[in-house]
């Protein structure tokens, strides 16, 4: 059997290639749908992923047609390298803010109605774009791109993966410092670190180390709090892979649990095994959830189940679909999800476990290995 500790992590260039020149057409085929002529994408990951270019400002046009990527002086080398790199045919405008606009003007000529990303375009922005534009009609729009990223290519899972494969390299390396003293704050640098020294970009969200009454927050900020014998320690971190994320975490004590916390990591142990084997391709992602709850209510944690059980990951930490109470989203093969119920018990601890998992038609692959022992 593999130790996680002596698993290999790969390199970006020894990963499968993704298929970015396939979104385009892809997101084409929805502007009739989403009742527009042509969209404007203005949330940095949905044009991360229509196009390969990573800046951290940009504008894409879509029609039906053509496609035009907007930026500043900063990214005029990155933007052209980046397109070409992922085989995007796209116009390159670099220039200020006024150019780009001018640019978008130009393109949007002859369109009746434009498709703008009504989640992350401000309203001051619109304003001002709906004063340029004149005659066109500006049409909110919601989860047009999201909707495809839902689904992963291999080159997206193998990033995915890879962002896995170091988080639970770095946790068994580090994991045995909770045992020395450590502060909350102190384990979480070093578990950042770790992944980074193992070939991650960064952490795909601010790591969360909670110790004895403040893992009965779901999200606690990690503190200069010592962690101590007995009492559980929750670790939820994940780390990024070529702008693709990571979401795993793990309960963990010093020695024995205090008295009546064993059962606590029983029931929430329970509980993520029933929603994992609830996932796969075709069950509405509120199943799911209703699996964890019920365990958890079995077990008499009902009320101590603060979240909601799930979510997808990929270029987010946070996308779709929701794996909620009440979520209309259903479950699509090859699509990247998380599992992860908790119950917390104010004033004495609390408990979570995560996994990330595959979508498959009969099931789910977990692409997160780490056990799921509480004990170091």
């Amino acid at each position: 059997m593999t130790r996680v500790d002596s698993l290999p992590v790969t390199g970006v260039g020894s990963l499968a290639p993704m298929e970015v020149a396939s979104r385009l057409p892809a997101l084409r085929a929805r502007l009739g749908e989403a009742g527009c002529d042509a969209l404007l994408v203005t949330k940095l990951e949905n044009v991360a992923y229509l196009t390969g270019f990573r800046g951290s400002a940009g504008m894409l046009l879509v029609t039906g047609s053509s496609a035009l990527l907007t930026t500043d002086g900063r990214y005029r080398d990155q933007a052209r390298a980046q397109l070409d790199e992922a085989g995007v045919d796209a116009e390159l405008v670099v220039g200020r803010l006024g150019e780009q606009l001018e640019a978008l003007e130009r393109a949007t000529g002859g369109l009746r109605r434009l498709g703008l990303e009504a989640a992350s375009c401000t309203w001051s922005f619109e304003r001002g774009l709906a004063e340029r534009l004149g005659a066109i009609e500006l049409v909110p729009t919601r989860g047009v791109v999201e909707a495809l990223r839902v689904v992963k290519d291999a080159g997206e899972l193998a990033r995915i993966e890879a962002a896995c494969d170091i988080a639970d390299v770095a946790l068994a390396q580090v994991k045995g410092r909770l045992a020395e003293g450590v502060t909350e704050a102190e384990f979480a640098a070093e578990l950042e670190f770790e992944m980074r020294r193992r070939g991650a970009d960064g952490a795909a969200f601010e790591t969360i180390v909670a110790s004895g009454p403040n893992a009965a927050m779901p999200h606690a900020r990690p503190s200069a709090r010592p962690i101590g014998e007995g009492e559980l320690v929750v670790v939820d971190f994940g780390a990024v892979v070529d702008g693709y994320r990571s979401d795993m975490t793990r309960t963990l004590c010093v020695g024995e649990p205090a008295p009546g916390l064993a059962e606590l990591v029983d029931a929430v142990f329970a509980a993520q095994r029933a929603g994992v084997r609830a996932v796969r391709a075709g069950v509405r992602a509120e199943e799911v959830d209703a699996a964890c709850r019920r365990s958890l209510e079995e077990a008499g944690y009902g009320e101590a189940f603060l979240h909601s059980t799930g979510h997808g990951v990929g270029l987010e930490i946070h996308e779709a679909p929701a794996i909620a109470p009440g979520s209309a989203d259903i479950l699509l093969e090859h699509g990247v999800v998380t599992v992860e119920p908790g119950a917390y018990l104010p004033g004495r601890g609390g408990v979570r476990i995560e996994d990330t998992l595959v979508v498959t038609s009969n099931g789910a692959r977990a692409l997160t290995k780490t056990t799921k022992d509480h004990t170091l």
